[in-house]
């Protein structure tokens, strides 16, 4: 935890072995904990991996894009090694680009997992965001999250064949719907590790903001774009709370104005920059690391966001939380001045 962090190429750090539990967020630790948790879920996940396998997601890619190389997409390709020498990831994932107007990138396989990206991303983004995307599916990587997310696309096309059969749907939508709860967490890790690839924090900004629809977002008022996230989480009543729960329910990704602010909050921490400065978690250890830290890490995360959180609904259970233990509070007291002063005792 002490060794200083060397510089990568053009000025930036890199961060030698260091351990994915150095950017990924409490919340995402805890829900995969969660999601191994669900009655069949290891079952369904070795029938999908051993239905699948591992040529047929890279065959797909293989013959239906362009693999980023030295001789095609040179430019992404050093960005890829950049970002995988910024990590440290070993072996490169291959990277491949697709066509797609839709702005989107991924990383998905099994025991070797690749990187797509969408050319509706490569038409988005500038170089430096373009570096950000790399480095947050780098992330996904070193992550082991590819696996997981192969999963999720495969449940989702099952699910949608087999509706027909509601007791056989009901078991995986419930693993969907912990798969995708588990993949927004997930998103905000991997936007942590795009940040340690690109190390500006404005470039990344700019890229949520063009994933929300700035369509210049050199030209518009980034404040303004962050105060969108605060009324969200702050404003209106109960109703509109209940309303903020169906929404994001069927989401495999965080709404683009919350992830922006989450990720410049994280870029303002002394967590951010203790990393910077070489103090982070190293992959060697991790063997070492107790699982019961990421449930607890994910228990104080909850409860941070509960009692820090300007939601109505989050402050109104909070002040029916505080009732309820200021009534048991006076209910213990008297039953133990009760029980100190005796049964037969009573006030005159």
């Amino acid at each position: 935890m002490t060794t200083e962090s060397r510089p990568a190429i053009r000025g930036r750090i890199r961060f030698p072995d260091i351990s994915p539990r150095a950017y990924e967020h409490p919340a995402d630790r805890g829900a995969l904990v969660a999601l191994r948790a669900i009655p069949g879920f290891d079952a369904v996940l070795k029938a999908i991996s051993g239905a699948i396998g591992e040529r047929s997601v890279r065959l797909l890619y293989l013959a239906s894009g362009i693999r980023v190389s030295p001789r095609q997409y040179p430019e992404i390709h050093q960005l890829l090694n950049e970002c995988a020498t910024t990590l440290d990831l070993q072996p490169i994932p291959e990277l491949y680009i697709h066509r797609d107007p839709e702005p989107n990138a991924m990383a998905i396989g099994l025991d070797k997992p690749i990187i797509v990206i969408t050319t509706g991303m490569l038409d988005l983004v500038d170089s430096e965001g373009l570096r950000f995307v790399v480095g947050h599916e780098v992330g996904h990587v070193l992550s082991g999250h590819a696996v997981y997310r192969t999963m999720m696309i495969q449940l989702i096309n099952i699910a949608a064949a087999i509706q027909w059969m509601p007791l056989g749907a009901w078991g995986i939508r419930a693993i969907i719907l912990g798969l995708n709860e588990w993949f927004r967490k997930s998103e905000l890790s991997c936007d942590r590790a795009g940040l340690l690839c690109s190390q500006d924090p404005k470039s990344v900004l700019r890229v949520h903001a063009s994933l929300a629809g700035a369509q210049n977002p050199d030209e518009m008022d980034i404040a303004g774009f962050l105060d969108q996230a605060k009324e969200y989480e702050s404003k209106g009543d109960v109703r509109d709370s209940l309303l903020k729960i169906i929404q994001i329910s069927g989401q495999s990704h965080p709404l683009a104005a919350l992830r922006a602010a989450e990720l410049q909050k994280w870029a303002a921490s002394t967590s951010y920059r203790d990393v910077l400065a070489g103090n982070y978690p190293r992959r060697s250890a991790d063997k070492d690391a107790p699982m019961s830290e990421d449930v607890k890490a994910a228990a104080a995360s909850y409860k941070e966001d509960f009692t820090t959180s300007g939601d109505p609904l989050f402050k109104f259970m909070g002040r029916v939380g505080s009732a309820a233990g200021a009534m048991g509070n006076v209910a213990a007291g008297r039953v133990r001045d009760w029980w100190q002063q005796g049964p037969g005792h009573s006030d005159s």
